[in-house]
């Protein structure tokens, strides 16, 4: 094929037209630049090359920029994934939030067949026990008079009856005690002088009662409404709403003292600590609770920070605090951090997926070795010294899982895991301190009361609201652990203060 400058017009013929004014066209272009200055043409070059480079700069340049944009919007999206899939098992957040997860249902064993609902075979059959003869009003003997055979009339006396108890409530109508206040005039200096009330005599509504209507509200967490008809339709009382208000005031100062005896208690011993959310007045404060084996003290405050847990327990607090990770504790001494929490920030590394995932694995496996060993120990079947001898390849094999957790390329991992190396005895306080538990779940559970009363009422509406829920719960929990009838005790700490007397010690069994 002859070169493009040499063909002529003939050789073009035979080229199809397209081709050929391409052809053309390009001959033309190689003609000028064979005519051209060669410095001209390569000054040309360089500037086209230049104007190249300069283009070819801000292409790198935006490519740059859109590349950092995408790792940006790729962490968010991380981020939002991360967030949504948030739940009760990986984070602190109630059970409650889990709104669109149903609660799943452990897989049954492999060797036994799926349960039918209700009573399963061979069930022993539970039965209500029979009250004892002195609690019974009236005995109703029942005999047959005829054979059911063959007719014939019996008599006699069955010494082994078969007994059948029917429980009823009657009818209970509130006991009204009317006081007359005489008026009389003095013969001598026609001085009226009218007579007073009996000394602990206040008010429309006895100790008993107020104390009932207390409970209502604190312990049964009904509201002011409920309280005034459940009082119609039970005892035939006629009550405001207004006076149940009033009736709940009173019995907040009636119990201050015993609430002041409780707080200075468990500065002396080893707490489950714990605080949750709660309304005043509509505004965001919180719900504290601080748990023994024998008591337990409930305050609403404005906030969860250190100086707020340093006036609970105390600035020389020399006790353990069992509590979750929240830094309001780290001025205490001697913590013990929840293992309950702790499992959720393990599975929270195993739900954000590599590279913190195996980290999260090995933890959480460890974590149900220590919790196996811990319930052996607390059912007897381990002693102190066999607990503290096994779980001491436990405390190894965590501490090795956070020390390569801390070097994950997963910051949040590696942020965890760095935060418990550097507080690491804050795991392990349970395993020679007796009487320290490695949850705070006592304290969680003693809050639910509180939880749920919040979420029926909304909080309360001011401070001597609070006042009487902080004291109320306190009383309640504290009889439940000591085995008291509450309502007795509420009783006496009214009738105690009305006559101007000490309340009964809500601590008389810690000794």
């Amino acid at each position: 094929m002859l070169p493009i400058c040499m063909m002529n017009e003939e050789t073009l013929a035979q080229i199809p037209e397209d081709a050929r004014r391409y052809l053309r066209a390009l001959r033309r272009r190689i003609i000028e630049l064979d005519q051209s200055d060669p410095q001209q043409r390569i000054a040309e070059l360089e500037a086209a090359n230049r104007g190249l480079q300069v283009e070819l700069d801000d292409a790198l340049a935006k490519i740059t920029k859109q590349q950092e944009q995408i790792r940006h919007l790729q962490q968010q999206l991380a981020d939002t994934t991360a967030k949504l899939n948030t739940n009760s098992s990986n984070s602190s957040l109630p059970p409650s939030s889990d709104r669109f997860r149903g609660k799943r249902r452990p897989p049954p064993p492999p060797d036994q067949p799926h349960k039918k609902r209700g009573g399963q075979p061979g069930h022993p059959r539970q039965q209500r026990p029979l009250v004892g003869p002195d609690q019974v009003r009236e005995t109703i003997p029942c005999k047959p008079t005829t054979c059911r055979r063959c007719g014939k009339p019996l008599t006699g006396k069955d010494p082994a009856p078969l007994r059948h108890q029917v429980a009823e409530l009657p009818v209970v109508v509130a006991e009204v005690v009317e006081y007359q206040l005489h008026r009389l005039t003095c013969p001598c200096c026609h001085t009226a002088t009218c007579g007073t009330l009996p000394p602990g005599v206040q008010g429309h509504f006895g100790p008993r009662l107020e104390a009932t209507l207390a409970l209502l509200a604190g312990r049964y967490r009904l509201g002011l409404r409920p309280v005034v008809e459940l009082a119609a339709d039970l005892w035939g009382l006629t009550i405001s709403t207004g006076m149940v208000s009033k009736l709940r005031g009173r019995t907040a100062e009636a119990l201050e003292l015993p609430w002041i005896h409780v707080a200075l208690y468990i500065r002396g011993h080893n707490v489950n600590i714990d605080e949750t959310t709660w309304r005043e007045n509509k505004q965001r404060a919180y719900l504290w609770a601080a748990v023994t084996r024998l008591a337990a003290l409930f305050r609403i405050v404005k906030d969860r920070s250190a100086q707020t847990a340093q006036r609970l327990l105390g600035k020389q607090y020399a006790g353990v605090a069992t509590c979750d990770r929240l830094k309001s504790y780290w001025w205490i001494e001697r913590l013990q951090w929840c293992w309950a929490h702790l499992r959720r920030d393990f599975q929270a590394m195993i739900d954000r997926g590599k590279p913190g995932k195996a980290i999260g694995e090995s933890l959480l496996e460890q974590s149900n070795t220590l919790f196996h060993l811990w319930h052996q120990f607390r059912d007897g079947k381990l002693s102190r010294s066999r607990f503290q001898t096994a779980i001491r390849p436990v405390r190894e094999a965590v501490k090795s899982a956070l020390q390569r957790g801390e070097k994950s390329r997963c910051s949040k991992t590696a942020g965890t895991c760095k935060e418990l190396l550097g507080h690491e005895e804050w795991l392990w306080t349970f395993v020679d301190v007796e009487g320290v538990e490695p949850t705070n779940n006592e304290a969680e559970r003693s809050e639910r009361h509180g939880v749920l009363l919040r979420k029926t009422s909304g909080g309360t509406d001011s401070a001597q609201g609070s006042r009487f829920v902080e004291r109320v719960l306190t009383v309640v929990e504290t009889c439940r652990r000591q085995g008291r009838k509450v309502l007795d005790y509420l009783s006496a700490c009214i009738e105690t203060w009305r006559c101007d007397r000490d309340p009964p010690c809500l601590l008389a069994n810690t000794s």
